[in-house]
């Protein structure tokens, strides 16, 4: 009986409000939000009397009203991709270290790499008034932000540019890491290199991709267009277009992995073949240096953290033209990216 009444007493939805705590401790409403706010003009009892009847009700203050007052509600949200994607996990934390430096909240959520969806994310975001938005976009036309940029939200971009508006934007120099990975395996007598990337359509698929071609060109070799594969980064895809680059009379001695989900198939694939088969991953992967998997490493945290540290600067007052930072990549050679092709 005694459950059923502490059930039934619950009002789930009701919190506690500064009326009731005025009306505990016997004080005014204004002395209440005196004491919350950490204003002066109480006596220690009258003080003491208020905090007991918010610590008795569980009364927490409403943040949103306060910040709404001040024109802002220190909150920013982050869109990204797909949260379950390890590249996004340093990235979103290091987002969320910036935010609380600044004492704001960070909310997000995922696209899940559909343009609508993005859209939809983006403007309930905006709905809810948050001061700021950092996007990983899926789309290709921002369009439908202007009003919201020119209403005052923040707006910075990261890991790809914004579509069809000019916009902060945070990238990887993903077209100068293609190619140093791609010119590794032809500095180790490799000639023909089959390149696996994600949908053509996305920005640093597309960067990487002329990154492989420009290797290819520096080197003076030919590319045949059975070596190139983008679309879905599904492991049935990658496997089927992996097994076809290294079938037939004149197979790839190497593969070049468009990002870490590319990567992760080509290792298992790999792993099953009597001949070994150089391969070269962008995006670092789990494990990766204890399988001893070269890749070409890009710095997921600090896009976050360049990219969230450029939307409170403009939230701080910085008027300027929209700028792109392009942050370095890293070849870290492991082993796979060094085989050398077969016979030589």
């Amino acid at each position: 009986m005694a459950e059923f009444a502490l059930r039934n007493e619950t009002r789930y939805g009701n919190r506690p409000t500064m009326k009731d705590v005025a009306a505990r401790a016997g004080v005014g409403l204004k002395t209440v939000s005196r004491v919350v706010n950490g204003e002066p003009g109480v006596t220690p009892d009258t003080e003491r009397r208020v905090q007991e009847a918010i610590e008795a009700l569980g009364f927490r203050r409403n943040d949103s009203a306060r910040v709404l007052r001040k024109g802002r509600t220190a909150s920013i949200g982050l869109v990204l991709e797909d949260l379950a994607d390890p590249f996004y996990g340093p990235l979103s934390r290091a987002v969320e270290e910036v935010a609380r430096a600044h004492g704001a909240l960070l909310i997000n959520g995922s696209s899940a790499e559909d343009p609508d969806r993005e859209q939809e994310l983006v403007l309930a975001l905006c709905a809810r008034r948050v001061d700021g938005l950092i996007v990983i976009p899926a789309g290709h036309d921002h369009r439908y932000l202007e009003p919201e940029i020119k209403a005052g939200v923040a707006t910075v971009f990261v890991d790809r540019p914004a579509g069809r508006i000019d916009a902060d934007a945070v990238l990887s120099d993903s077209y100068g890491g293609a190619r140093e990975g791609v010119a590794h395996l032809i500095a180790h007598g490799h000639r023909s290199i089959g390149f696996i990337g994600d949908q053509p359509r996305i920005h640093t698929a597309a960067e990487r991709l002329r990154g492989y071609r420009a290797a290819m060109a520096d080197a003076g070799l030919p590319v045949d267009e059975r070596w190139v594969s983008l679309g879905s980064t599904d492991p049935a895809r990658v496997r089927a277009a992996a097994e076809e680059m290294l079938s037939g009379p004149e197979p790839v001695t190497a593969l070049f992995a468009g990002n870490n989900r590319v990567t992760v198939t080509a290792v298992r694939l790999l792993a099953g073949r009597d001949t070994p088969i150089a391969l070269v991953g962008f995006d670092d992967i789990e494990l990766a240096d204890l399988l001893g998997i070269t890749v070409i490493a890009q710095d997921s945290a600090a896009l976050g953290r360049t990219a969230a540290e450029r939307l409170f600067r403009r939230l701080d007052g910085v008027h300027e033209a929209p700028t792109r930072v392009e942050l370095s990549t890293r070849l870290l050679a492991r082993g796979s990216g060094e085989v050398p092709p077969p016979g030589a």
